[in-house]
């Protein structure tokens, strides 16, 4: 739908469309598995009762937390090898092996930035509501950073707002893995800025992110024993 009917087209600098749009949608995947591992399954754990019963018994919620962290990581690998054979087979995208490690560890290590989003998500909203929040935050995300439509197709303002989205800092990241720097700035619409920059976006979001949901989940563990 989204690649494959111009896959051959080419950028400026020479990328095809879809190595373009591999790492686009490789980078829908592992947010929304981020956003929803951590989110709507975390917030239905809560609903349940799971999460305040884990803290009576001797099992470490640190070893609960890890495992679904590992599980979602194992995940992630399947959907980055899965786009990838699809793009090699079905859009003849071709790189050095070098690069698809590199863009697929790029990848994966989404999951861990955007896992504070999603137990954000599962702590600060109500767990029947979590899943819609869910939707209601990462579509949009997901739209705006360029994901679906290159932001170079998309009107102005979204391009301004995009600038404020962690997701498109990551989006940048992920690029520039696989692409020349023209060719970024032709897909995404914005001049280059230096790695740092992206980098103090991503993690800074994630830091602040986390740190309310540690927030979030500290305030229901103190008003339960309330």
């Amino acid at each position: 739908m989204f690649g494959l009917t111009n896959a051959s087209a080419v950028l400026p600098g020479g990328t095809s469309v879809g190595l373009a749009m591999l790492v686009s949608m490789s980078a829908y995947g592992v947010v929304s598995l981020a956003i929803f591992t951590f989110g709507e399954d975390v917030a239905k754990e809560r609903g349940r009762g799971w999460t305040r019963t884990l803290r009576a018994t001797p099992f470490p919620t640190s070893v609960h937390l890890a495992a679904k962290v590992a599980d979602a990581l194992v995940l992630a690998v399947v959907i980055v090898a899965a786009m990838s054979v699809l793009a090699a087979t079905a859009a003849g995208v071709s790189m050095p092996a070098t690069r698809w490690l590199a863009l697929g560890a790029t990848m994966v290590s989404g999951v861990l930035l955007f896992s504070t989003l999603g137990f954000a998500i599962a702590f600060v909203a109500r767990p029947r509501a979590a899943a819609v929040i869910a939707n209601l935050v990462f579509l949009p995300l997901s739209f705006a950073s360029g994901f679906f439509v290159p932001l170079s197709d998309l009107p102005e303002v979204l391009r301004d707002v995009a600038a404020f989205l962690p997701t498109f800092h990551f989006g940048r990241l992920a690029y520039a893995v696989a692409m020349p720097a023209a060719d970024v700035e032709a897909w995404t619409a914005a001049a280059g800025r230096p790695v740092w920059v992206h980098l103090a976006w991503v993690l800074g979001s994630a830091v602040a992110l986390g740190a309310l949901a540690l927030w979030a989940a500290r305030r229901e563990s103190v008003t339960r024993r309330g």
